[in-house]
């Protein structure tokens, strides 16, 4: 996906985003109609010159129903991406990519979702048994949670992670949401007393260690970088994106690689990082994907922050709150915000690099956003 051709060739130049809530009355298609028109209205782009989209296999909005809904021109590229989370980066470089090819000139991604009100996938058992997970789901493993809680497990065991470095990144992002009036967590405070306290999900991840799961959708704008000078915003460039899927992987236990530790994040890194001009180091902030609080340190791994086995370690004193080493998802993310499959994190990168985040993060020029870690992934180097 990161090509040399692709590298600030296009820029994001609107995002929106309705409420968030448990339960919001409006179905997916009007949330995401919403979301899409604030979206160019923020661009200052009229919906008949879009003519490129990009949305989630998992998106029950169809492109031909927003399409008229919306009142877009014609559609010149259209594309889905797959593995849920893991796919918000990427429904961003797919437009990157179409646009700077010559396919489209202005490409709207989005996500609308009714996780709060609506049912959860894994209770669907018609659709839980495809042959790998015959061996795994009988047994347990039945869903993300329960995934999730196995390598968290594992990750512990091998490298002395402990709950009380999940616990700062369930910090991390309750303070940030705490700033966000429009985060789901707004004015509720974590302590590490209610942290430690509250019940199982799947051992070790407690209550605060799992998302919100959420009413909510997002969109956000892609144009050239010429027309991108032109638009109602501050430019913020796609420096670099890729998608990360690693030989023999499996879905969120990986158990089949060589080093089930070692996920779709370290793929998805190494090709980031090989056609960036920036490296770890110049990361102003990040938007990390944190459906369950486990993920963040695993991911700082595998993009480089710090070494194997230190991201537990990374947590402490601080490090990922405002003025510490790496301030991470400052809008709250999907554990203090809105679980909305981690677009959320894509429009927050965004304000970061337009300073106009309600955690800003002074002087913030490059920020990462990153997909699921546990699936198929994608990422984004964003700059301002």
């Amino acid at each position: 996906m990161a090509a040399p051709g692709l590298k600030d060739a296009t820029a994001i130049v609107g995002i929106g985003q309705t409420a968030f809530a448990r339960h919001l009355a409006e179905d997916e298609k009007t949330l995401a109609c919403r979301a899409v028109l604030a979206a160019l209205d923020d661009a200052g782009i009229a919906p008949g010159e879009v003519d490129a989209l990009a949305s989630y296999t998992m998106e029950e909005t169809d492109e031909v129903e927003l399409a008229k809904a919306v009142g877009f021109g014609d559609l010149t590229y259209f594309g889905k991406v797959g593995y849920g989370g893991g796919g918000s980066c990427a429904t961003v470089a797919h437009l990157a990519a179409a646009i700077a090819a010559g396919q489209a000139t202005v490409g709207v991604a989005w996500r609308s979702r009714k996780r709060g009100s609506g049912p959860r996938p894994w209770t669907n058992t018609a659709v839980q048994l495809p042959a790998p997970a015959q061996w795994t789901r009988p047994f347990g493993l039945l869903r993300p949670a329960d995934e999730i809680a196995m390598l968290t497990r594992r990750y512990m065991h091998e490298y002395g992670a402990t709950r009380d470095h999940l616990f700062n990144v369930a910090l991390a992002c309750r303070n940030r949401a705490n700033q966000n009036p429009a985060a789901v967590m707004y004015e509720r405070p974590l302590t590490r007393e209610m942290y430690m306290t509250s019940r199982w999900i799947s051992e070790p991840l407690c209550l605060f260690d799992n998302c919100l799961e959420t009413d909510g959708a997002l969109a956000c704008v892609v144009v050239g970088r010429e027309r991108a000078r032109d638009c109602r915003q501050r430019p913020v460039y796609v420096h670099a994106a890729a998608q990360g899927l690693p030989a023999q992987h499996h879905g969120m236990v990986n158990y089949w690689n060589d080093d089930p530790l070692t996920g779709p994040a370290w793929t998805a890194a190494r090709h980031l990082w090989k056609h960036a001009d920036l490296t770890p180091e110049d990361v102003d902030v990040a938007q990390i994907y944190d459906a369950f609080t486990a993920l963040v340190p695993l991911s700082l791994e595998g993009y480089g922050f710090c070494a194997r086995g230190e991201g537990g370690a990374f947590t402490e004193q601080g490090a990922l709150e405002l003025g510490g080493r790496l301030p991470v998802n400052t809008g709250g993310g999907g554990l203090s915000e809105a679980y909305v499959h981690g677009f959320n994190l894509v429009n927050e990168g965004v304000k970061q690099l337009r300073g106009t985040s309600t955690a800003q993060v002074p002087g913030a020029a490059a920020c990462l956003v990153t997909a699921g870690e546990g699936v198929p992934t994608s990422a984004l180097l964003l700059r301002s």
